[in-house]
């Protein structure tokens, strides 16, 4: 689970409540027809702007923003090396057993090819297209989420309009104009809301963990090309440690 996210969510939602409750009632602020206005009319105008299969995608997209846990690379290189031990030592026929305990699918795909004897160049090829297209999948979630972020503040400010409209047909009945002009704000309210504290922010996190995925499968490419050219574990090692942060290394070093 990631932490962060949670945790940020949480506490800006809470800061803006304790704003609103430091000024005032906070069901004020509660308008549902305005929530329809906003969430609803974001979520249409992605459907139209979207394919459905990619639509379909959304719940998907947003559990892993909020949740979704990017592996280390410095256990996956603790795998990788181990797999090349075994390798080396026994033969590249003898990781068919480790593959059980292989949790990366990326990797474990790279290995199977390795056992199932492809060579070089068909195996870079399959592993690069399963690589871009995962990037694109990613691409497809932060690009949703995006358009949504644009479109919350524009709906918001179409229930503004269709509340003021609203509001100047009551003018005759001066007690209402007040009532009338916040409740027609509310939408713009929802509609930054919406954009600057969940649609925005989860498309930058998707995005991030996006690149942290494509480190980690150019690392396991290299890890897997190297087992297939038979080189050396400790080199494999030494080349490998090159994708983590340098205060990182140290620390895998001293677990050898």
């Amino acid at each position: 689970m990631d932490i962060s996210t949670i945790a940020g969510l949480l506490a800006g939602f809470a800061l803006i409540v304790v704003s609103i409750l430091q000024g005032g009632d906070l069901g004020a602020f509660i308008s549902v027809s305005s929530m329809i206005i906003v969430f609803g009319g974001s979520v249409c105008a992605a459907f139209i702007n979207f394919p459905l299969d990619e639509i379909g995608t959304i719940p998907g997209v947003i559990k892993v923003a909020m949740l979704g846990k990017v592996p280390k690379l410095e256990t996956i290189i603790a795998q990788i090396v181990k797999l090349a031990e075994t390798a080396r030592r026994d033969g590249i026929l003898a990781m068919e057993g480790e593959l059980e305990n292989v949790d990366d699918d990326y990797l474990k795909k790279g290995l199977q090819l390795v056992i199932d004897g492809t060579r070089e160049e068909s195996l870079s090829a399959i592993m690069d297209t399963e690589m871009s297209n995962v990037e694109a999948r990613h691409k497809v979630g932060v690009d949703i989420l995006m358009a949504m972020a644009g479109y919350a503040p524009a709906f918001g400010m179409i229930g503004t309009l269709i509340g003021l409209i609203q509001m100047l047909r009551a003018l005759d009945d001066p007690s209402q104009i007040g009532v009338g002009m916040a409740v027609a704000l509310i939408t713009t309210f929802y509609g930054s809301i919406l954009a600057n504290m969940l649609f925005v922010p989860l498309a930058g996190k998707l995005k991030r963990k996006s690149q942290q995925e494509m480190v980690i499968k150019e690392m396991v490419l290299t890890g897997v090309m190297a087992i297939l050219n038979g080189e050396n574990p400790r080199m494999i090692n030494d080349t490998l440690l090159a994708y983590i942060k340098p205060k990182n290394r140290a620390k895998q070093e001293a677990r050898k």
